[in-house]
């Protein structure tokens, strides 16, 4: 791990806000009225998806992508002014959250204020045109990190950030050499010490496909040097794959006890059931899948939970990134009371230094958390079924955090009707 991360960041939440399709204003001021809401789910964090201006060039949709910016060191005029958002930054604080902004630094737009100040900033393709890597990301052209005076450059704005914010998400962080992540995180650190930095790595698939093209793609083991919390895309495609019938509950299980032995002590994993570039995970429960069980078992992994605006009310339909198409409000069931008692319990009964391990009993997850003040297991039927499974845990009554009803063990075994459970062993 980054050497000063603070591990009370294992036990917060993150949420997710996309400006254009939060509000119909699509605003700075117009998220403020809905900061007590947000915090009332025992959000820690609003992280902010870019802020930018958009390039027009190869725009995707009417409103182009936000991750296609034009220019590192301005506002999005369609959210309001720098004012606007230190105003939106300052009602943030006032609420006992902090504020992460987006920043994309492997890319810009074809347009982008960098690229007519310094073309020389940017890879080239073999015919000397510039481009990027991946290919079908039609809209953006990547930069080249083997010129030092782009390094300059960019470090220098995320200290002007640093100065406003208190944290980075990092877009697509895997292919920007991670030394470059390390001399900026020791800069910023000067004016910002408390500064936190969230690196979306990738999918292994992914990673290991760019990897076969010549593409640097740094490791996850790696890139912990420098962040204090990395996506769980490592383990995603098992999720996922599990989702879908094609694995056991029990193969994604091992896979989360292969990241507590091998990742360095004091490892957090962005848990998460979707984001801006996954299905909605309530659009799946016609597959029979237990949103509630699924939401507590996500919340009682190691590391920070990531909430995407609308989870909250079981939304269904993905926004699109280009156009405007704000959330429906109303889509579907509230969970906010569920997410504020898990927040409570991620909070204040998790540790940080909790050991983590896991196993399956068909589709019940049976997770323990055990530190040197005790262990927390918590019983998730992912398909919200009754059923009744072997736990150990001495006979007799126990009081489910949830819902604050007794659970009974008796002869060894467990009976769940279906619910979530939480409690200390």
């Amino acid at each position: 791990m980054a050497t000063d991360t603070d591990p009370r960041l294992q036990n917060q939440v993150i949420y997710s806000v996309y400006l254009r399709n939060h509000t119909p204003e699509g605003s700075f001021r117009a998220l403020i009225g809905d900061l007590p809401r947000i915090r009332g789910l025992g959000v820690d964090w609003i992280w902010l998806m870019p802020i930018h201006p958009i390039g027009e060039r190869d725009r995707k949709g009417t409103l182009g992508s936000p991750y296609a910016n034009s220019d590192y060191r301005e506002v999005n005029p369609e959210y309001g002014s720098y004012e606007d958002l230190a105003l939106l930054v300052r009602a943030i604080h006032e609420q006992g959250m902090r504020c992460m902004i987006d920043v994309v630094y492997n890319h810009t737009s074809p347009d982008s204020t960098l690229f007519a100040q310094h073309p020389e900033f940017f890879y080239r393709r073999p015919d000397g045109r510039p481009g990027n890597r991946v290919g079908d990301w039609t809209d953006i052209i990547d930069l080249d990190y083997g010129n030092a005076e782009l390094w300059d450059y960019q470090v220098e704005g995320l200290v002007q950030w640093a100065r406003l914010v208190d944290g980075f998400r990092c877009d697509v962080a895997s292919f920007v050499p991670v030394d470059f992540w390390r001399r900026a995180r020791a800069e910023v650190a000067e004016v910002n010490p408390d500064c936190v930095w969230l690196a979306e790595t990738v999918h292994r698939s992914f990673g290991r496909k760019m990897r076969a093209r010549g593409v640097y793609c740094v490791r996850d083991t790696e890139a912990f040097s420098a962040f204090d919390i990395e996506y769980a895309y490592d383990v995603q495609e098992a999720f996922d794959g599990y989702l879908a019938g094609t694995i056991s509950l029990a193969h994604y299980l091992d896979l989360l006890d292969f990241q507590e032995c091998t990742y360095p002590a004091g490892y957090n994993k962005l848990r998460f059931l979707e984001n801006h570039d996954l299905p909605r995970i309530a659009a799946q429960e016609a597959h029979g899948w237990d949103l509630e069980n699924l939401t507590a078992f996500m919340y009682f992994l190691k590391g920070t939970a990531l909430l995407y605006a609308g989870q909250e009310v079981a939304a269904t339909h993905v926004p699109s990134l280009f156009d405007k198409d704000v959330i429906d409000w109303g889509a579907g069931r509230d969970l906010s009371g569920l997410l504020a008692r898990l927040g409570r319990i991620k909070h204040d009964v998790l540790g940080a230094d909790d050991v983590f391990s896991g196993r399956a009993a068909g589709d019940v997850a049976l997770l323990a958390r055990t530190n040197a003040d005790g262990r927390k297991l918590g019983v998730f039927s992912l398909r919200g079924k009754r059923d009744e499974v072997e736990v150990d845990l001495a006979d007799g009554d126990y009081r489910n955090l949830l819902d604050e009803r007794d659970v009974t063990v008796s002869d060894g075994r467990l009976s769940c009707d279906g619910s979530p459970i939480v409690l200390r062993a």
